[in-house]
This record gives C-alpha cells, sequence and structure tokens, in this order.
C-alpha cells in the first residue's frame, strides 16, 4: 500500500484505503457565529481517527440542510460549547449532515461495509453501547441519539467524514454523486413521519395533508405518500411552487397566502376566535377541494409549527394525527383541546428515522418511486453561501448539494 499522504487535493483520489493525514474541511468556529456565508470558512484540520464501529466516507457530494445554518448562528444551541461540556476537545464544528461517497476505512470491529463501497449515509447517529439500543429497542429513543454532522462533528462539509457503519447504505446506482448526496436527511425524516407511528401511517386512499411541500423536506413526502397510494394535499406560499408539488405527486394544492388566520389561535372566548374558526374552516374545506370528496387528512405532515399548528390539529381527520418534526416558524403552540379529545386525534412528535426506516425510503429512492428532487448544486466552497441563502429563504424548491470530492456535476451515475 502506498505511503500515507500529507493531503490530497480536492478530487485527487489516492490509492484506495490510503488515508492522508490532514483533508479540507468547511468549518464553524465560535468568534465566527453568524451570517452563514461568513460563519462557515474553509480549512485544514487532521483526518479523525475511527472508533471500533466508525467507517471513513471519501464524500463525493454533500446535501445543505438548516440544522447546519443554526450551527453557523451559534442558535439555538452552541454545538461546539455542548460537544466540550461532554468531553470533546475539538474547538470547531466540521458539519454536513447528508453525504454520498466511498467507504475509504473502517474501524475494527466493522462488518457490515466494506472499503470501495458507494455508499450515501444517514444521519441518525448513537453510542455504540447505549444499553436502550443494545436492547433492540428503537434507536431513535434511545437518549444518546444525536444528528450526525449537527451534534456530531467530522460530518460531511469534510473532504472524510466520519459515521458509523449502521448510517451506511447503498447509493442508488442510476443518480449521480450530487443526486445521492442531497436526500437521506429529509428523505429519512419525512418517511418517519409517514410511516413510523402505527397504526398512523400511509395506507391507499389516505389524505395526508404536507406543509411547505415544496421544501427538502415537503417533495420528500409527496413522493412517499404517493409511491405508498396516498393522496399528499400541498400547501404552498408561492403560486410559482404550484406545478413543482402538483409533478412530485399532490392531488391538489393549496396556498395558504389565501387565508389569513395564521399565528397563534385567539382565545375561545375571545372576538377573534370567531374569525380565526371561519378561517380553519375555509382551509379545512379547501383541502377537501382539494381531494375531490369531503375527506380530512388522516395525517397532517407538519414542521412549521407556532403559525400553523392550531389549523393542522383542528383540520385533521376525527382519529387521526397531526405529527411534527420541527418549529420552523416558532415553537409556541395554541390549540383548541375540544377538537383533540373529543375527536380523539393523536398529536405525536418525529426526529430522524432509524435504520430501518432509511433503508425502506433508500429503497423506494433506488426503484426510482422517489427523486431526490436536487434543485441546485455548488461548488466545495460556496458551502457557506448555500447555506446563506437557505438562511434567507432564497434557495431554490427541493434540496441542494454541494460538491467536495466530486468535482464536476453529472459524475457517479450508471
Amino acid at each position: 500500500m502506498a505511503d500515507r499522504p500529507e493531503i490530497c487535493a480536492l478530487g485527487e483520489m489516492p490509492e484506495l484505503g490510503v488515508v492522508p493525514e490532514k483533508m479540507h474541511a468547511f468549518l464553524v468556529r465560535q468568534d465566527r457565529f453568524g451570517a452563514p456565508k461568513d460563519a462557515w470558512q474553509r480549512e485544514i484540520i487532521p483526518v479523525p481517527e475511527l472508533a471500533p464501529k466508525d467507517v471513513l466516507v471519501y464524500v463525493m457530494a454533500s446535501g445543505i440542510n438548516y440544522n447546519n445554518v443554526w450551527a453557523a448562528l451559534g442558535y439555538p444551541v452552541d454545538v461546539i460549547a455542548d460537544r466540550q461540556k461532554k468531553g470533546e476537545p475539538e474547538d470547531f464544528h466540521a458539519g454536513g449532515s447528508d453525504a454520498s461517497g466511498i467507504v475509504w476505512a473502517v474501524g475494527s470491529d466493522v462488518d457490515d461495509v466494506k472499503i470501495g463501497d458507494e455508499v450515501v449515509v444517514h444521519s441518525g447517529w448513537w453510542e455504540p453501547d447505549d444499553p436502550w439500543v443494545l436492547s433492540g429497542k428503537d434507536p431513535m429513543l434511545a437518549s444518546s441519539t444525536r444528528i450526525w454532522g449537527y451534534q456530531t462533528n467530522y460530518g460531511s462539509y469534510c473532504q472524510f467524514a466520519k459515521a458509523q457503519s449502521h448510517q451506511i447504505q447503498p447509493k442508488p446506482k442510476h443518480l449521480t454523486w450530487e443526486e445521492a448526496g442531497c436526500y437521506m436527511l429529509c428523505a429519512s425524516t419525512a418517511y418517519r413521519q409517514l410511516m413510523g407511528w402505527a397504526p398512523h401511517t400511509v395506507e391507499e386512499g389516505d389524505v395526508v395533508l404536507v406543509w411547505g411541500a415544496a421544501g427538502g423536506l415537503g417533495s420528500m413526502a409527496l413522493q412517499i405518500v404517493a409511491a405508498l397510494g396516498g393522496k399528499a394535499v400541498a400547501v404552498i406560499s408561492d403560486e410559482d411552487k404550484r406545478q413543482f408539488c402538483l409533478d412530485k405527486g399532490a392531488v391538489g394544492v393549496i396556498n395558504r397566502n389565501d387565508f389569513s388566520h395564521w399565528g397563534p389561535m385567539p382565545d375561545t372566548n375571545s372576538p377573534e376566535w370567531k374569525e380565526w374558526m371561519g378561517g380553519a374552516r375555509a382551509f379545512g374545506k379547501a383541502i377537501w377541494e382539494a381531494v375531490g370528496e369531503r375527506k380530512s387528512p388522516k395525517i397532517v405532515f407538519e414542521h412549521p409549527g407556532e403559525a400553523t399548528l392550531p389549523t393542522s390539529a383542528f383540520v385533521c381527520d376525527l382519529g387521526g394525527m397531526t405529527v411534527i418534526c420541527a418549529g420552523t416558524s416558532g415553537y409556541n403552540v395554541t390549540m383548541d383541546l375540544r377538537y383533540h379529545w373529543m375527536m380523539q386525534k393523536r398529536f405525536q412528535g418525529s426526529h430522524l428515522a432509524n435504520d430501518d426506516q432509511a433503508q425502506a425510503v433508500n429503497e423506494l429512492i433506488m426503484a426510482g418511486k422517489v427523486d431526490p428532487c436536487l434543485s441546485g448544486t455548488y461548488s466545495f466552497d460556496e458551502i457557506g453561501h448555500a447555506h446563506q441563502l437557505m438562511h434567507d429563504n432564497k434557495h431554490p424548491y427541493g434540496n441542494m448539494a454541494c460538491l467536495v470530492n466530486a468535482t464536476e456535476t453529472g459524475q457517479g451515475a450508471s
């Protein structure tokens, strides 16, 4: 085997399995917290050592997710300080929670992947010795679970990313590196929301209301619902997104700007509540019109939170579920509990995905039933710029990718 080089240029592939001492990476440091375009900077750092169940991935392309907008801002959590409290020595955050690439090295206990495999990485990370996980229970409910590349270091904005072997899934052969690198976080999160909370799972003919349907998460949800035989109703805030959602499997589209009752629900004893209820009922009627029959959502796919949850909880069907994975419009929520308990609805939190769920959605991708929705591809040195677009809500529909070792677009498909 060749001698270990000090560092290789991006795209300059060393002999398979030979790991350089140092690598190129995009980092955030505490003295740069702020606008993502300034917080994310390219630096050279040592290639990390592997634990027994870790793998090192030669990253070809990476997706861009909002969690690393938060990392750049240092809000609501300083991820560097949080890790240092747990004993980790690094004074930087090398992020990235979506990757496609090639397995380049494996830890001493890894036997489920091999060097040379072309892979994608899902973002569910947990301590290997977590008693909950070892007992066979859902790892997503383990106290040690973290978002890889956000709550852990050495993610996909590194020339060589460190992950755990269970996170590895095969790369769909028909996808380019950038297509394969952009979807797994959103796709697996959406799949768990839609299929992880039995009996509230998507079945043939079920109506599912999808908020933010033209975004990375929503565009995955639309396609998953359609692939499973459901009827997705897309919610948008811009008419330019309507056809995109229909093309991704929505049976109908609602523009939330046609309504004005958003935000916290007024007190039920106030005069404003009647106006709010009128707006919520009109929105529910719009869902029926989109579906073509008087059928309310069995599942409401939520992530805006504060601005929309009162309406989501109201329009959800008798015995249905509102499932939420974020609070992009705020964390303080209100709802009319009378419609919740009397109609026996479920309000479910959901986060990331376990290995089985990541595998299931990856199989839908490999079968061509779900498209990654790659909307824009940027260079490695544009990682900060891509995050700034997302921060400013100026990013294109679907999912963005940045090239890492794949220095040209269109590579990797067969």
